[in-house]
């Protein structure tokens, strides 16, 4: 049986803006428990919800019943050091992959900012790093094991349900419980990074030639201002410039965190300082270049709380966004306190990937916690909707099943997959409905 305990506090994200209060928190420590878990709830007409690391800002993981914990789920770790092929639990952290990965010489190809996430979080929302060459971080996955909404357990592979791992790659914990993942790596390797200031249009002219050139390139644009900060991270043959632990500190630490927070604490305190903490945080960065083993340098330490929409469009789009959301920023009835981040992936055949079929550039908008941020968020997603944009699935957005199928081409497979492995909804709640439809697609109801 899975191990059942009272909820002791209500779950929230890690942005502090989703809530829920489960009718049971459920740890199950087998993959067996999962399946009974799951039968046990469809069988009560409850609904069963996974919740990982709460790095979504949507409420898609939010348990409207049962809650269902993967921490402590147990499976074999197993390490095909010459196939470079790596089977965890996909309760397991990020941060713990790596670890892990790097003790046997390996790591993931590219990875986003953080690490914090789950396995199977980051990979059923979408999650991704920046590389015109790399796919979000679910084109990683080599096959998968899955708990339906029946409670049958179905091990996915390319010769063994490949309609499911085509789709459950990125499936919104619609379509079953992600148990376990295999991830295909590549050998361990160092990162050259630079960092730099520029102004945002030398940056706009030259960055076809930046993101053809480097592995991988992002840009920060700072609102009220025409800087940006330039980021590229490039594969090198050895780690002969890592970064003093006193300028990791001083840079990671203390100014993108300490000082950062307190930069947005005053600048929701006195909005009118925005612009003028803006400037000044373009100014204050210098430029930089170290070494370091590459999820190091992927991932930095992020403390500030927030709140985040992110879309994918076509990289063709990006002037025309870029110009819109500068027009949207300085007509805002009140401030904005982050800057917006710019990153670049290549396309991929996961049914509901932001970057299925296309290669994509990704704009992300953020707002620190307790200001006003709803109407940026829509502005700007009313631009990004006309010119073929998608939402990340775990970043803020108001989009529904009507308005998403158009933009995904797999939509209704998407659909009909998820009518054969939970016909019951026992995964779903209220996200689900509203950008997949609540009931099953063939139904009246």
């Amino acid at each position: 049986m899975a191990a059942t305990a009272p909820p002791t506090t209500a779950w929230s994200n890690w942005a502090g803006n989703q809530h829920a209060d489960p009718s049971a928190v459920l740890r199950p420590a087998t993959v067996e428990a999962v399946a009974e878990a799951v039968r046990s709830a469809g069988a009560a007409g409850e609904r069963i919800r996974a919740v990982g690391s709460g790095h979504s800002f949507t409420s898609i993981a939010r348990p409207e019943g049962r809650q269902l914990e993967l921490g402590a789920l147990r499976t074999d770790i197993r390490v095909e050091r010459s196939a470079r092929l790596v089977t965890v639990p996909a309760g397991m952290t990020l941060r713990t992959l790596n670890a892990l990965l790097a003790e046997h010489g390996l790591a993931l190809p590219n990875l986003g900012d953080i690490d914090a996430q789950t396995v199977a979080g980051a990979i059923s929302t979408g999650t991704h790093g920046t590389g015109a060459g790399y796919g979000c971080l679910s084109t990683f996955v080599e096959a998968l094991t899955l708990v339906t909404g029946t409670g049958e357990v179905l091990r996915c592979t390319a010769d063994q349900h490949p309609d499911v791992l085509a789709a459950a790659r990125v499936g919104l914990g619609a379509l079953g419980v992600l148990v376990e993942v295999t991830l295909r790596c590549v050998d361990a390797f160092v990162l050259r990074a630079h960092e730099r200031p520029a102004p945002l249009a030398a940056v706009l002219a030259e960055l076809p030639t930046l993101v053809a050139e480097h592995d991988h390139v992002e840009f920060y644009w700072f609102p009220y201002t025409d800087r940006v900060q330039v980021k590229t991270n490039d594969r090198v043959p050895a780690d002969d410039r890592p970064l003093p632990r006193w300028r990791g500190w001083l840079d990671d630490d203390f100014l993108a965190n300490t000082v950062f927070a307190g930069a947005c604490r005053l600048g929701r305190a006195v909005p009118a300082l925005a612009p003028a903490i803006s400037a000044v945080s373009a100014r204050a960065l210098t430029e930089r270049s170290y070494t370091g083993r590459s999820d190091a340098v992927f991932c930095t330490p992020r403390r500030v709380r927030f709140v985040e929409m992110e879309y994918g469009l076509p990289r063709a789009a990006l002037p025309e966004a870029l110009a819109a959301l500068r027009r949207i920023v300085d007509g805002l009835p009140f401030k904005v306190l982050f800057p917006v981040e710019v990153r670049f992936t290549a396309a991929d055949d996961i049914w509901l990937s932001h970057g299925y079929g296309r290669d994509s550039v990704y704009l992300a908008v953020h707002q620190y916690v307790g200001m006003p941020y709803e109407p940026y968020f829509r502005a700007f997603e009313r631009v990004a909707t006309e010119l073929g944009g998608r939402p990340h699935w775990g970043k803020l957005h108001w989009r529904d099943a009507a308005s998403l199928a158009p933009a995904y081409p797999r939509f209704a497979d998407f659909l009909a997959l998820r009518d054969r492995l939970d016909p019951a909804r026992v995964f779903g709640n209220g996200y689900l409905d509203r950008v997949l439809g609540g009931a099953p697609s063939g139904s009246t109801a």
